[in-house]
């Protein structure tokens, strides 16, 4: 037993309540005064962290989250993009290229940095025969990415990346035999990178060229059940019903109670 200021006694039990609580409160206060000290400056609000404070009870302290991604950009559609995320105040991730078909917009590529998206390496060429006969051939392409948009970005301080047709693609096993993927991860973990692929996929880039209503109904299909989802989606010139999709497939991830991050900041939660 204790005593309080009018020395009465407390119980044991409640003294450690009070003092726990009081930790508690202190912690809260400190995330919270990190979090907008790291992101005060930023134009896109990333509410990530504050959602893992605001949830830290219980088991788990992460929240459902989504990385809505966009591969193979900018295209002539990356500003109706942006604006759609800097409305819905929501941060994404972009894999930029630099193919012939979007080299005219390039410079896009410092609009998604200054809106303060995450930036990330996908390919120089996209040529699956180009960039999958050798390992070396693979790293050429991507230096050759990083030199493409070092006008626009630091690009030596981009450490994310996604490989063309993903990490388990086949296809690259008919120009680089079939272990190359596996060497290609290896390479890229020694390479200090990150890699990544998806488990939503809004199949926007296939033959079967899916309207707005039928890429939600993909990224619902793929999202069901999941608490951690990272979207594919595309930024191109084909891909204009995506951008007429993403206002309903952000307000469906909220309605579903996620907090949407980047690539980068979904591997710090994690972590």
């Amino acid at each position: 037993m204790r005593r309080n200021k009018k020395g009465k006694t407390v119980p044991q039990d409640l003294f450690v309540f009070l003092v726990l609580g009081l930790l508690a409160a202190v912690l809260a206060a400190v995330v919270h005064l990190l979090y907008h000290t790291e992101y005060a400056e930023t134009s896109t609000p990333n509410d990530c962290f504050a959602a893992v404070s605001a949830t830290a009870t219980g088991e788990t302290a992460v929240p459902k989250i989504v990385c809505l991604t966009f591969d193979d950009g900018p295209s002539a559609h990356t500003p109706e993009i942006l604006d759609i995320l800097e409305k819905e105040h929501v941060p994404a991730t972009f894999f930029v290229c630099a193919q012939d078909a979007n080299e005219a917009h390039l410079d896009k590529i410092a609009d998604i940095a200054a809106a303060g998206h995450q930036i990330a390496l996908h390919s120089a060429s996209h040529q699956y025969s180009k960039i999958y006969r050798s390992t070396d051939a693979f790293w050429q392409d991507i230096k050759q990415l990083r030199q493409a948009i070092s006008p626009y970005v630091d690009a030596d301080s981009l450490t994310w990346l996604r490989f063309p047709g993903g990490s388990t693609n086949t296809v690259s096993h008919k120009y680089g035999g079939s272990g190359i993927m596996k060497r290609l991860k290896a390479q890229a973990e020694e390479r200090g990178l990150h890699w990544i692929d998806w488990n939503v996929c809004a199949e926007d880039a296939t033959a079967s060229h899916p309207n707005a209503a039928q890429i939600l109904r993909n990224i619902r299909r793929d999202a069901d059940g999941r608490d951690t989802c990272v979207v594919l989606l595309h930024d191109t010139k084909a891909t204009g019903q995506t951008v007429k999709a993403l206002p309903d497939i952000i307000a469906w991830f909220r309605e579903q109670g996620y907090t949407f991050c980047t690539v980068s900041q979904m591997n710090d939660l994690q972590n």
